[in-house]
């Protein structure tokens, strides 16, 4: 399987591109929702870069190793309060769109409630459900993010596992 390496440093080119991107587009989002694990990275980024202070989480689990998910993904608790995000302009943050499922459940958990949600991310693949309007950079290959291909840390001297990302 061929892979992308993104570092640290691409990945601050990455999101000050994309913020510009979006700021050029004349998009001004009120809210940032970031899809929790790697969206966390991209929406803080992007929150500074387009001064949005009103910055949310949500928590999603679909992948459960290199190429291998649950049948759907699935929100975890706490999931936010829709109400917060009424007549609010979204924009919702996540490192890649692969499958695209992800995105499209927390894309139709606001649509009916926001005044117009869009997404932002570092990647996006050719089969993804859903097509961001903001994508840093193209891909089929598997990308390894400088958060996810180190082995999780531990207390020194304890056992170590890799982590599912960096499988």
């Amino acid at each position: 399987m061929a892979r992308e390496n993104l570092t640290y440093e691409q990945f601050g080119t990455a999101v000050r591109e994309l913020a510009q991107t979006i700021a050029d587009d004349g998009y001004v989002p009120d809210v940032v929702l970031s899809i929790a694990r790697g969206g966390v990275f991209v929406a803080g980024g992007l929150a500074y870069a387009l001064d949005c202070k009103n910055l949310h989480l949500v928590n999603v689990e679909f992948y459960t190793g290199v190429g291998t998910t649950l049948e759907m993904p699935v929100m975890l608790a706490p999931v936010p309060d829709v109400i917060d995000f009424s007549n609010k302009k979204v924009l919702i943050t996540d490192d890649v769109a692969d499958t695209g499922k992800t995105l499209k459940l927390v894309r139709d958990f606001c649509l009916d409630a926001v005044a117009e949600v869009r997404s932002a991310v570092i990647y996006e693949k050719s089969q993804s459900l859903v097509k961001c309007e903001y994508v840093w950079k193209r891909t089929d290959d598997w990308i390894n993010f400088p958060w996810s291909v180190l082995p999780v840390v531990r207390k020194s001297g304890e056992q170590v596992t890799p982590s599912r990302e960096a499988l």
